[in-house]
């Protein structure tokens, strides 16, 4: 059987390039056998720009053998029309919409460049902003009486199970306040909930973890500590999820999930209104 190619694959925007590469890495995670070398190419707003991206694109070919593929979101006819000067699979993400949303609405698209920018003036992108902040000032247990009233949702769960990077994405994907706590072996000898989060029963969420899988990471943080060995995370992840049944919080083991994953399940069980999207 032969060898499978490496392709080059672009993702070219006249902005960030976010929505590209979102979509086309969804595409391509169906081709789990394929070899692909990413380029990323945002703020390509000009001919000139289009011009070079194209002759970035000639030279992938010409090193690669094989035609790579484009995921675009150029709206301009005229960047457009430059970039696809050189020989690759576009996919146009805008054409490929833009068009039916035209005839189904019964108007024009602007084709305006850049329309995404004035996110920064908007209420969800405040909304985003305030939520980012917020996670960053209620992180691990940091947090003063009566500030959990303003949270969307409190992660709980040992510590390294994945809380902080989860605050963080639902901060920035949709404008949620998250704040976390970790659940520590103090809290287990009590056998209670940390602090006074038993007042925001409702907006509690648990995560947990494979202690196989929690020790590599702890052992990364803190090497042949007994906070890393395998025995005490069998024993903390036993004991945090005896005390998420016992205060009837909804958990989520994140071992094998992405953080997309986990922070649409959170969405849809603590049914957070999202100011965000």
């Amino acid at each position: 059987m032969s060898e499978v190619p490496t392709r080059t694959v672009f993702f070219v925007s006249d902005g960030t390039g976010i929505t590209a590469e979102t979509l086309g890495h969804s595409l391509l995670a169906q081709f789990p056998e394929g070899r692909f070398k990413q380029v990323r190419a945002p703020f390509v707003d000009d001919i000139d720009k289009a011009i070079d991206c194209a002759t970035q694109i000639r030279e992938a070919a010409a090193n690669d053998g094989v035609r790579p593929i484009v995921f675009s979101t150029l709206v301009s006819e005229d960047t457009v029309a430059a970039l696809h000067k050189a020989d690759a699979l576009f996919l146009d993400l805008f054409e490929r919409f833009i068009g039916p949303l035209e005839t189904e609405l019964g108007q024009r698209s602007t084709h305006a460049v850049g329309r995404f920018h004035g996110i920064a003036d908007s209420l969800n992108y405040k909304h985003r902003i305030e939520a980012i902040n917020f996670a960053m000032a209620h992180d691990d247990g940091v947090s003063n009486n009566g500030e959990l009233e303003e949270a969307d949702v409190v992660l709980v769960g040992v510590s390294r199970s994945g809380k902080t990077p989860t605050s963080l994405y639902l901060a920035m994907q949709f404008g949620v306040k998250a704040a976390n706590y970790p659940l520590i072996p103090e809290d287990f000898e009590r056998n209670k909930l940390p602090g006074e989060l038993h007042k925001y029963r409702r907006k509690l969420f648990g995560l947990t973890i494979a202690a196989e899988r929690l020790s590599q990471i702890r052992q990364e943080r803190r090497p042949n500590s007994r906070y890393a060995s395998l025995e005490n995370c069998r024993y903390e992840i036993d004991a945090a999820q005896k005390l998420m049944r016992r205060e009837n919080i909804r958990w989520l083991d994140s071992t094998t999930k992405s953080i997309e994953e986990i922070s649409a399940t959170i969405l849809q069980t603590v049914r957070v209104d999202r100011p965000g999207f």
